[in-house]
């Protein structure tokens, strides 16, 4: 019988999983990248369809050579960071008398977990992460608010990305964005996750 034509069983689905958060961790797969591979790996049925996850990955993992994000502030002014950014262990990020931007979706991960500290004073931050990346937010605000918006639905192996925010006058927001949203603004990110209807050009 043809390899790629056996039915998976829920193990060799678990250890795709596996092989694609060592690949996440290599630097090889960013977070938006992974978690779609492993929603693709967890609904296979087929061999192909698991080869097809991996067919453009080697074997083997090898370490990210992708220098480290140790902190991100905003001070009075709209700072924006996005790209193939690595998340160390600890992260900060700093948002006073302005406005931070900080997207997550090209990042990848020096382990499966990660924590970001967000301060904010007189500062609004807001975070953007794939759907289906394990994502805890908490912390202190001070006459402002902390939030998350999105679908929270995440596989056992998926990374996690632990918030923590201390604010005073100022906000958070962490957005999980849908696979589907490569394109368009974070205002557009942010109209559809409200659930208001997109903008209108005239």
């Amino acid at each position: 019988m043809d390899d790629a034509s056996y039915r998976v069983s829920d193990a060799e689905r678990e250890q795709a999983v596996a092989v694609l958060r060592d690949h996440l961790m290599a630097g090889r797969l960013t977070l938006d990248e992974f978690s779609e591979r492993v929603e693709a790996a967890l609904g296979a049925r087929f061999g192909a369809d698991l080869a097809r996850v991996q067919q453009d990955l080697p074997p083997t993992p090898a370490p990210s050579r992708r220098a480290p994000t140790r902190f991100t502030a905003a001070l009075f002014g709209h700072v924006v960071r996005r790209g193939r950014l690595r998340l160390r262990r600890r992260t900060l990020a700093a948002s006073a008398f302005g406005d931070l931007d900080l997207d997550l979706r090209e990042a990848a991960m020096d382990g499966p977990r990660a924590t970001l500290t967000v301060l904010a004073l007189c500062g609004n931050a807001d975070i953007y992460v794939p759907a289906g990346v394990d994502v805890d937010v908490s912390g202190v605000t001070v006459l402002g608010h902390h939030r998350d918006w999105g679908r929270d639905a995440v596989a056992a192996d998926a990374p996690a990305i632990t918030v923590r925010v201390f604010g005073v006058l100022g906000t958070l927001d962490v957005w999980r964005v849908p696979h589907g949203m490569r394109e368009g603004t974070f205002s557009d990110i942010i109209r559809h996750l409200e659930g208001r209807p997109p903008r209108t050009l005239r």
